[in-house]
Formats: structure tokens, sequence, C-alpha cells
């Protein structure tokens, strides 16, 4: 999936068709499918693709790649520009891709939906696994914990050796011995203590409010063109203290519109908004970029958003959004736009408010960096309008949700979870619950039994994944337990040795008694990894068991 936009053809149908297989150009309803998924209507897509936005151009370059039938997909970043409704049809299309995929997504609830293996790229290092973002996470964080308790380990040991070298070496009768250590010490690997990994950490600031309502809004309608038809209308909704509204919908509907609305950098057609006196509101917009001073560094920008304030509390600002010591003194023209963003945010974290309105505030932001912002969202005591397409921050952050869809605008009153159950969105609705209920009404019979199939086979793959590692960890336990027993040996011997004065059998006891603790730690070190990927395996099949034949299956 190439990031450049170059078209040839004059409709976006004939340059997605571009993309399908030679012998196939002529089967245009395979492309046209695949746009309408992407979010381009039945008359979009007889449109020229130069009449479209850099969104909606991607999105026909993402169309040819999915219409190829290739045989390994590389996307970077293909649910960039995407709304809500055509991230969730891609996620369905690319978990029946047959083919070999390898994605860049900062999207986690995305990635994980969609992938098999995970390949992270962390303290300089590249290292695969199957499974998902949270059992890579995992994984590392248990790495590095066993990577630290065996550095304070080995250092203590460094320790205690050069403590009995230093007593011993002058010792006639035990020079020999200390010698020993000596060369055990020359072995010891040094392992440097793990850097501190320099991370988004950020805190909204909330200012006392003491009244009940903050904001009101009754039958708000705008429109760019007064002779056009409204963008949207008859918007009304109410904002209290401490809560979450999220804005949702597709692209072009006018949630961003609305926001700059309620930050008063527009003016609505009709309708009223009633504003407390004192209401202060905190505005992260998109198109906010533009304001920044080219000439400002990122310490003088941040600063101009409370000429006031103190530097320390902007140096301190600079640093939680990664723009440390010299980095805070770039200037504001050589930043990239998720840089440029940040610095935008940086504004907001300066003033107390009580309101922050987002414009998809984790764009531009990674993983770790976007789970950062949503703690910071989550503890802010004031309240929050969002737009986002993100589900998994729909699903953590989303009290209640002003939902564009179908060509109008909907106030619900419950999370997201409860209003994918209750009333989902249009376009699913209209094509794939019906088709869902037909096929359940028509034969429940065959439906069991593909459900008693697809069990059957996880059962299947369960035994062939999981026997292997239980009859590993059987044998790393048995072995375990024979180096302990050795150990128990060596010390009985070394102490017989030690009343006889046989120096020759002290050394070689000595050292045995100093390898076999290491191999010990070793074994259980790799015991307990292997035995946690084999739990965590052991629970997803469950799940996935579970998901298929629901009470019926046995927990064993």
């Amino acid at each position: 999936m190439e990031q450049t936009i170059s078209f040839s053809q004059d409709t976006v149908l004939a340059e997605a068709c571009l993309g399908l297989p030679e012998n196939e150009r002529d089967a245009g309803w395979k492309a046209e499918k695949v746009l309408h998924g992407l979010g381009f209507s039945s008359d979009d897509v007889r449109r020229s693709p130069s009449e479209f936005s850099g969104g909606f151009q991607v999105r026909i370059n993402l169309a040819k790649i999915l219409v190829s039938q290739a045989n390994l997909l590389l996307l970077d970043e293909p649910n960039n520009y995407l709304d809500v409704v055509a991230i969730r049809w891609l996620v369905r299309f690319l978990r029946e891709w047959n083919g070999e995929l390898m994605l860049i997504t900062h999207d986690r609830r995305f990635m994980d939906l969609v992938v098999t293996h995970i390949i992270g790229i962390h303290r300089r290092k590249v290292r695969k696994m199957s499974g998902g973002t949270e059992q890579f996470y995992r994984q590392i964080a248990q790495d590095e914990d066993i990577y630290e308790k065996t550095r304070v380990r080995d250092e203590r040991k460094r320790r205690q050796t050069e403590l009995f070298i230093s007593k011993f070496r002058a010792k006639a009768r035990q020079a020999g011995l200390a010698q020993s250590r000596m060369k055990t010490l020359e072995k010891l690997e040094t392992k440097e203590k793990l850097e501190s990994i320099e991370t988004f950490d950020v805190s909204f600031t909330a200012a006392p409010f003491g009244a009940a309502t903050m904001l009101s809004v009754y039958n708000l309608a705008f429109s760019y063109d007064k002779n056009r038809p409204y963008l949207f209308e008859d918007v009304s909704f109410r904002i209290g203290k401490r809560e979450r509204l999220c804005v949702i919908g597709k692209n072009g509907k006018g949630k961003s519109t609305l926001l700059r609305i309620l930050a008063g950098e527009l003016a609505p057609l009709s309708g009223v908004i009633k504003a407390h006196p004192k209401l202060e509101i905190g505005h992260y917009g998109q198109a906010n970029v533009a304001q920044l001073s080219d000439e400002r560094t990122v310490l003088e920008e941040i600063m101009s958003a409370d000429p006031n304030g103190l530097p320390q509390k902007a140096r301190t600002i600079c640093g939680s959004l990664l723009f440390s010591q010299d980095l805070a003194l770039k200037p504001v023209k050589v930043l990239s736009g998720g840089e440029k963003n940040r610095v935008m945010l940086g504004k907001i974290l300066m003033q107390p408010c009580h309101l922050l309105l987002l414009d998809e505030p984790t764009n531009h932001l990674d993983m770790e960096s976007s789970e950062a912002l949503c703690r910071a969202i989550d503890e802010f005591e004031g309240s929050v309008i969002m737009v986002t397409h993100n589900e998994q921050i729909l699903e953590h952050v989303a009290e209640r949700l002003l939902v564009f869809d179908d060509g109008k605008t909907r106030y619900f009153e419950g999370g997201y979870q409860d209003f994918l159950r209750q009333v989902g969105w249009q376009d699913e609705t209209a094509v794939l619950k019906p088709a869902m209920e037909r096929d359940s009404v028509s034969n429940p019979v065959a439906e069991r039994q593909e459900r008693k199939r697809q069990a059957a086979q996880l059962r299947q793959e369960r035994s062939r994944v999981l026997k292997p590692m239980e009859e590993r960890i059987d044998r790393m336990e048995t072995a375990i337990s024979d180096l302990e027993a050795d150990l128990r040996r060596v010390n009985e011997e070394l102490i017989v040795a030690s009343q006889q004065s046989d120096a020759a059998a002290i050394r070689d006891l000595a050292r045995k008694s100093k390898e076999l603790p290491q191999s010990i730690d070793t074994q259980y070190a790799e015991l307990d990894l292997l035995f946690r990927e084999y739990e965590s395996l052991r629970e997803d099949f469950l799940r996935r068991l579970s998901d298929i034949v629901g009470e019926e299956e046995d927990s064993g």
C-alpha cells in the first residue's frame, strides 16, 4: 500500500479496477464492493478521484490493493483516514483474507482483531512472537523483570565473591579456593542496568466548577453554504459535571465542525448554545495546527497559551510530551505533523479548564501514548466531548454518544457496546443482521452441526499445540528435580572433603556447587516462561471454544 497519490483514470471505480488481476479487469463489481465497504457511495464511485479529499484518495489506493488478489499484503497504517464504520468493515475483510498479511498500525484493538503474530521493536531489538499485543507486552515485562532480578542476583554474587577473595587470598589453606573464585569472577557476565524508557505522560488540570450544567445545546444546525442542505441539524444535548460524551460517525458528516461551533470558532445557522458564563474550554482540533507560529520554539508556543504561567510548568509539560531538554527549543516549523499535534495538546495542558473538546486526539500517537492519553482523560475531573474512530477508546471512555449515521444525528444514553447491541450502525444493520437472522431461522440444525465441526477442529488444534508443551514442562520439572538432587549430594560431599582437607575435591565440588544453582535458576526461569505461555494459550483455546459452543464445553 503506497502512501503516494497518483491517479490515471476518470472515475474512482475505473481507478480501483486497475488493482484487479489482468484477467478480471471487467469484474468491476468486485472493486465496487470494496469501495462501498471503505465508505464510497454508488454516486461517489462515478466521480473523479481528484474531487475527493486526501483521506478518501488514500482509501482509493487501499481499495486497489484489497482487490488485487495478492499473496502478501503489506499495509502501512491502513486504518488512517478511515471512520469507525469503514474500520469495522476492513477488520472483517482482513480476517477473511486467505493470503499473508503484514501491517503497521497504532490502533491496538484493530491489530488484535486481525493479526496472529506480533513483531515488536523494543530497546532497539526486533522480536517476533505469537498472539496479540497483550501477550507481547506481558512477555516483554516478564523478560525484563527476570533480567533485572538476575542482574541484582549476579551483582550480589559478585560482591560476595570479591569479599571471599579479598578475605582468603593471603591464607595458604584457602588460596586455591580463592584462585578458583577469581576465575569464576572473570567469567561472570556483567549485566547493565536497563535504561528507563522515556514515556508520554500527560495530565489535564480541571478547574473547580460549582454549577450542575456546563453546556446545553438546543436544535443546532449548520451548513457551510446556505444554499445547500444542512451538514447536520436538530442536534440537542446537555453536558454536566464530569461527563464523557463521544461523537461518532462517518467522515464528512460534521463531527469536527460541531466541536468548532462549541468552541466558538464557528457560528451555527440556527439553534442555541447556552454555556455557563464561567465555563473554561480546552479545544484540541485537527485544523488548529495552522494556528501555531512557525517562528516560536516548542517551549515558547506552549507558554503562549498562558503568558502568566511558570516557565518550569511549561518545561514539565514539554518533557511529558517527549520534548525533553533541547528538543523543547526546536522551532515549530521543523516539527512533523505528529509533533505539532503534541504541541497543541501541550497548550491545553498549560491552563486549567472545565470542559475538554478533543477531535481525534490519538491521531499520530503510538499505542503507549494513546493509552497514556486515555488514562489522562479518565482521571480528568472535568467533562469531555470527544470525536474518535477508535473503538477501544470508545469502549473505555464513552458514557453517552452523539451518533452521526444514516443522514441523522441522534443522542444515545449509554456506552459504545450498548449502542452496538441496541442500535448498531445503519450500514451493518441493513446488510449483516438480516442475513444472519435468515441463516439462523432457515437452518438451525445446520448451524449446530457447523458449531460442532468448528469445536472439534479447535479441540484437535488445542491438543496439537498444548500436548508438546505439556510434555516439555514434565521433562523440565524432572530435570530440575535431578539438578536439585545433584546439588544436595555435592554439598554433602563438600562437607566431607573439607573435613578431610582434600583440596582437589574441594575445588571440584566448589565449582559444581557454584554452577548447579545457576543451572537450576536458569531452568526455573525457562520453565516459568513456558508455563505462562502454556496457560495463556490454554485460556485462549477455552475462550474460543466457549464462543463456539457456549456452556456445553467442558472447562477441562
